[in-house]
C-alpha cells in the first residue's frame, strides 16, 4: 500500500461530511497543511486545543482532524501570545494540517447524531428529528424507566466530571428517545413536535430547560443534559473507522489513532448540601 497526500485524504474525508453542508455561519473544512504534503499518521479529537496540539506533535501526527473548528469567530492575529495564535503556530511550525468537520458532521449520515443515537439504544435508521436533518428521534425495543435510562446512557458516554443532569420523574416510563449531540436547547419545539418522552442534549441552560419543563406540566419530554463534549465525541471512534476503510479500499495505508484527551473544560464537581 501507498501513502495518500493530504488532498487524497481530505477528498475521502469531503465524502463522509462535505463541507458544503455547514451551517452557513460555521467555519469547517482545511485549517492548516499543503494538499501535497504526504499523510502518514491522523489523528481525531473533539477539540483542537493546545493540549490536543500537543499530544499530536508527539505522536508524530501529520493531520489532525477535530469537530469543532479552530477559527469559528474571526481573529486578526496568529502572535502567540494568544491560545489561538499559539496553537496555529504550533500546527504550522510541526507542519500538522489541521481539518475541521463540525456541522457538517452533526448532519451527516452516519455522523455525529447517529454515533449519540446509537449509544441511547435507537435503531440504526432513526429519523432526523429536525427538518434541517439535525438530531435522532426513534423508539427504544421496550419502555424503560426514566433513571434505567439515565444510567444507560451514563454508562455509554465517555466520564465527565459533571456527569449527566435530569429533569423528571425517576420511575416515569420512557420509550420514544430524542438526541442532538452538542447544544440543543433551541429545539424544544421539535422535540415536543415529535412526542418525545426524552430529550438528551447538552448545554442546557436555566431559562429554556425551565420554560420546556413548565410546558410540560412535569411530564414529557424529560430532560438529560449529557454534556457538550462527552455527546460529540462519541463520533471519533465511528468516523476514523470509516476514514480507514475508505483509504484503505483505494490502496492507501494510514495510521488513525483516536485522541486520549478529555477536553471538556469542567475539571471536578462539589455537591451542595441536600
Amino acid at each position: 500500500m501507498t501513502t495518500p497526500t493530504l488532498a487524497q485524504v481530505i477528498a475521502v474525508l469531503e465524502q463522509h461530511h462535505p463541507s458544503g453542508d455547514a451551517a452557513e455561519w460555521d467555519r469547517v473544512g482545511l485549517v492548516t497543511g499543503d494538499p501535497e504534503q504526504s499523510i502518514f499518521r491522523i489523528a481525531y479529537a473533539v477539540d483542537p486545543t493546545l493540549a490536543v496540539i500537543d499530544e499530536a506533535r508527539a505522536a508524530g501526527t501529520d493531520l489532525l482532524v477535530t469537530h469543532h473548528p479552530l477559527l469559528l469567530r474571526g481573529v486578526n492575529s496568529v502572535a502567540t501570545t494568544s491560545a489561538k495564535g499559539a496553537a496555529i503556530t504550533s500546527l504550522v511550525v510541526a507542519d500538522i494540517a489541521l481539518y475541521c468537520a463540525h456541522t457538517n458532521a452533526d448532519l451527516a449520515r452516519p455522523g455525529v447524531n447517529d454515533a449519540l443515537a446509537a449509544a441511547a439504544g435507537l435503531p440504526e435508521d432513526a429519523d432526523a428529528l429536525c427538518e434541517d436533518g439535525l438530531g435522532r428521534v426513534g423508539d427504544l425495543p421496550e419502555p424503560l424507566s426514566l433513571k434505567d435510562f439515565a444510567s444507560r446512557m451514563a454508562s455509554a458516554l465517555p466520564a465527565a466530571p459533571a456527569g449527566i443532569r435530569v429533569s423528571g420523574d425517576p420511575a416515569a416510563q420512557v420509550q420514544r428517545i430524542a438526541v442532538l449531540g452538542g447544544a440543543g436547547d433551541d429545539r424544544f419545539e421539535e422535540v415536543r413536535a415529535a412526542g418525545a418522552d426524552v430529550y438528551v442534549t447538552a448545554d442546557l441552560r436555566h431559562h429554556p430547560a425551565l420554560e420546556a419543563r413548565e410546558e410540560a406540566r412535569g411530564g414529557t419530554p424529560y430532560l438529560i443534559d449529557a454534556g457538550h463534549w462527552a455527546t460529540e465525541s462519541l463520533w471519533l471512534q465511528g468516523a476514523a473507522d470509516r476514514l480507514r476503510e475508505a483509504l484503505a479500499e483505494q490502496g492507501y495505508s494510514v495510521e488513525i489513532r483516536i485522541s486520549t484527551l478529555r477536553t471538556d473544560p469542567w475539571d471536578f464537581l462539589v455537591q451542595g448540601q441536600q
